[in-house]
């Protein structure tokens, strides 16, 4: 069914409303995803709300395959290229008919092409995409491929680098033959399954180990051969369009790739130790990308407060956290709320991640000058209303922000602090004056990344009195008196954790804290006034996150400081 096809249906049905359709067809361009995963990622829909609506626009059963007991002996009977190519797992054989789950069941030619290969009846029914694409990783995956690579390389099988033919980079489902080029692909093509932030490539004297962070935690994959260690360090670095010969000095560089039909962006890091090159690729990925503010995990009262704040016509709004605490999503999103046709947005970044719709990006580069304070004065002559700095890091671009954001510009950047509160000292620290920064920032956003408990195996568990003295959590609070423990299963990789929630500190600058600002006050009473006026601290935030089962309190504990 074509997607026209599909929106007159939702509308027709009154699934949806004209404008939460136009704002999921956004969400849709900018992500290169399905309508249907769009819409559930948006929060338009639930996965069950989403399966009820498919069922009656095709009129015919539909699946709820998170729920559902899918034989492997008929998952079996399709291979995984055309599992994917297809969006359809079989789930069932009765006889000699096989159930089969699709994403689009009206889709005659998929039907046909499965009836010859598996030699069967095919009956389909109707499941959400994202259920699908799940139920594939879950079935097929790439480990198996990874340990039959292994084997072959332990085999002693030939070795060949060869430079791809085309720009748009390697398919992974190419017919290269030498060991070292499917073991990379398939390697990549497992840390995209797995949804994975960063792969890790490090030699060391006896072994070379290969690790993937998946939800913020790095996770040990079988190593390959010693021997093999400057073949497959070579091929990242032509894929990457390195000097293969230069290993005396660190170098930068990009790979463009092609898996399960989407394009993703590899950037790629080497660095000279003793035994060799390390290589960390930094995964990415569009679909990954979400710029629905209201799936962040912000309580309505934050969300409220940090909403106001980026649809002000003019002042800063800062977001702070360590690396990789999720500070650039969370501007992207802000800016995807407020990228209309009549505002003009532009952002300096180092490097650009994702590419925006609408939005003009630069990339910062500072061996031709290219800093973010030359970006920001050339920006300011592009008659912006709306700017992104990806990081004030000096006086310099500080005292450029803080001009822009008093000369009636919507100002946007990052700071690297433990909290709110300590943002505004770390600014005067620069030597911007206070009266400027009192005047300048309209909000503050501290932010962590907690990994979520997997759903499919988390246990409760009594916590002991230790933890909760730790935690600062009052036993009352618990209500049973039992908390969600992580186990493992397949679905988690054995990680016990699926995904992650933001826990945030949203700082709303009132006129009281300005004066205490002006006044020089110290950063303690300054969280302490805010405190007062409503902002919940990051540890608070985890502890609700906690006591709801969303996450554990290893993880509180691991990402938040005590108040």
């Amino acid at each position: 069914m074509s997607q026209e096809r599909l929106e007159t249906l939702f509308l027709e049905n009154e699934l949806l409303t004209a404008q939460q359709l136009e704002s999921a067809k956004v969400q849709q361009k900018s992500s290169g995803e399905s309508l249907d995963l769009s819409l559930v990622k948006m929060g338009l829909m639930t996965e069950s709300d989403l399966l009820t609506a498919l069922s009656r626009i095709y009129d015919m059963p539909a699946v709820d395959l998170a729920n559902f007991d899918v034989d492997r002996n008929s998952v079996e009977l399709l291979p995984a290229d055309v599992a994917v190519k297809f969006s359809a797992v079989p789930i069932r054989k009765v006889g000699r008919t096989l159930t089969l789950a699709m994403a689009d069941p009206l889709n005659l030619y998929a039907i046909d092409d499965i009836k010859f290969i598996v030699g069967l009846e095919v009956q389909p029914v109707v499941a959400a995409e994202s259920a699908i694409k799940k139920t594939i990783d879950r079935f097929y995956g790439t480990a198996n491929a990874l340990n039959e690579i292994m084997k072959d390389m332990e085999d002693g099988g030939s070795i060949e680098l060869v430079e791809d033919a085309d720009d748009e980079g390697y398919s992974e489902t190419g017919e290269d033959d030498a060991p070292v080029i499917k073991y990379v692909n398939s390697l990549l093509a497992e840390a995209v399954t797995r949804r994975a932030s960063d792969v890790h490539f490090e030699p060391f004297e006896k072994e070379v180990r290969v690790r993937l962070r998946q939800d913020g935690a790095l996770y040990e994959l079988q190593s390959p051969p010693l021997r093999m260690k400057n073949a497959i360090t070579s091929r990242l670095k032509l894929m990457a369009e390195l000097d293969i010969a230069e290993k005396r000095i660190p170098q930068d560089g990009r790979i463009k790739i092609r898996i399960q039909n989407r394009m993703i962006d590899l950037r790629v890091s080497s660095l000279p130790v003793i035994y060799g090159e390390k290589i960390v690729m930094r995964i990415l990925d569009q679909q990954n990308l979400n710029v629905n503010l209201e799936s962040f995990g912000f309580q309505p009262e934050a969300l409220d407060r940090f909403s106001r704040a980026v649809k002000s016509p003019y002042g800063m709004v800062l977001v702070t956290g360590p690396t990789g605490s999720g500070k650039t999503t969370t501007l992207y999103s802000a800016i995807s709320k407020i990228n209309t046709i009549d505002v003009n947005i532009m952002t300096a970044e180092d490097p650009v991640e994702y590419n925006l719709a609408g939005i003009n990006q630069v990339n910062v580069n500072d061996d031709i000058g290219l800093t973010f304070a030359a970006a920001l004065k050339a920006f300011l002559r592009q008659d912006p209303n709306i700017v992104m700095v990806g990081e004030v890091r000096d006086l310099e671009t500080g005292a450029i922000a803080v001009k822009a954001a008093l000369t009636g510009h919507l100002v946007l950047s990052t700071l690297h602090t433990n909290d709110a509160a300590s943002s505004i000292d770390r600014m005067i620290d620069m030597g911007i004056a206070p009266f400027l920064v009192a005047s300048s920032v309209n909000c503050i956003v501290a932010q962590r990344l907690l990994r979520r408990i997997c759903p499919g195996c988390r246990e409760k568990h009594t916590p002991h009195q230790e933890l909760l003295q730790e935690l600062q959590l009052d036993p009352d609070e618990i209500g049973d008196g039992k908390l969600y423990h992580p186990v493992g299963c397949d679905d988690c990789h054995g990680t016990g954790y699926r995904g992650r929630t933001g826990v945030y500190e949203v700082l709303d600058m009132s006129s009281c804290l300005r004066k205490m600002i002006l006044d020089r006050e110290s950063t303690a009473e300054l969280k302490a006034t805010a405190i007062e006026e409503g902002m919940l601290t990051l540890r608070r935030d985890g502890l609700r996150k906690m006591l709801l089962g969303e996450t554990s309190p290893e993880e509180v504990l691991r990402e938040t400081s005590a108040d």
